[in-house]
C-alpha cells in the first residue's frame, strides 16, 4: 500500500516504510492529533512523538516490542495526554525542548537545544528548535542517506501555513523567521513534512506560499 498521510481518530494507521526506517502515524484524542512511531529497521529499537491521546490505541500500535524513548514536540495539552501512561507501560526516556519542559506535567529526561542529536536505534534525528507556537517547540529532522529528508513539525508547521501564535506580532515573526531559516532555508523542496495534526505535506508544496503567510501575519 502507498502511503499517504490521511489518517482519522478510530482509523487505521498509515506505515511509511523507508529503507532505515519505518514511520507509523496515527490520529488519536479529540483534538485529531497525530502521533508518531519510528522504528530503526536494523535493530527494531522504537521511538513515540507525542504521546498525544488515547494511551491503550498507542501502547497496542508500539506493541511488545516496547519503546526506548518517546519525545514531546511541544508543552500544549494535547500532546502529552497519554504521556504518563506510556511513560509508565514502557519506561520509555522522556525527550522536551528545554524552553517546554517545565510545562510537560511528566518529568523530561533529556532537555533538547538546537541542533542535538536524539537516535533510534541507528537512525539519527536532528532536533530543531523553532520558537513562536511555544517557548520551545522543536522540529525533528531525519536527514535519508537514501532519499529525501523528513521532518516532524510538532504545531510548528502545517500545510497551509506555520503553527497559531495567537495573534501575538512578536511571536508570529519569531516562529516563521525560525521556520523559513531552520526548516525551508535548510531542507529540499522534496522533504516530507509530519505535523501535529492533519495531512502531511511537502515543503516544495508549501514554499511558494511562504511570503502570503508573511503578508497575512499567522
Amino acid at each position: 500500500m502507498t502511503y499517504s498521510g490521511q489518517v482519522t481518530v478510530g482509523g487505521p494507521a498509515d506505515v511509511h516504510e523507508l529503507k532505515d526506517l519505518m514511520i507509523t502515524k496515527i490520529a488519536v484524542g479529540p483534538m485529531d492529533n497525530n502521533a508518531y512511531l519510528l522504528r530503526c529497521r536494523a535493530t527494531d529499537e522504537q521511538l513515540l512523538i507525542d504521546a498525544a491521546n488515547d494511551a491503550d490505541t498507542l501502547l497496542g500500535m508500539i506493541g511488545d516490542d516496547g519503546i526506548a524513548s518517546v519525545v514531546t514536540t511541544h508543552q500544549h495539552g494535547d500532546h502529552w495526554q497519554a504521556l504518563a501512561a506510556v511513560v509508565e507501560g514502557t519506561g520509555a526516556r522522556t525527550y522536551a525542548g528545554r524552553d517546554d519542559a517545565d510545562g510537560i506535567p511528566v518529568p523530561t529526561d533529556v532537555l533538547v537545544d538546537d541542533g542535538d542529536t536524539i537516535r533510534v536505534g541507528r537512525v539519527e534525528l536532528t532536533a530543531r528548535h523553532l520558537v513562536g507556537h511555544t517557548p520551545g517547540s522543536i522540529a525533528l529532522v531525519y536527514d535519508d542517506p537514501h532519499g529525501h529528508p523528513h521532518v516532524f513539525t510538532g504545531d510548528c508547521l502545517f500545510p497551509g501555513g506555520v503553527g497559531n501564535t495567537r495573534k501575538d506580532p512578536k511571536a508570529f515573526a519569531s516562529l516563521i523567521h525560525d521556520v523559513e531559516t531552520k526548516i525551508f532555508g535548510t531542507l529540499p523542496d522534496e522533504t516530507w513534512v509530519y505535523p501535529g495534526h492533519g495531512n502531511d505535506t511537502t515543503l516544495g508544496a508549501e514554499r511558494p506560499h511562504l511570503p502570503e503567510w508573511r503578508a497575512r501575519g499567522w
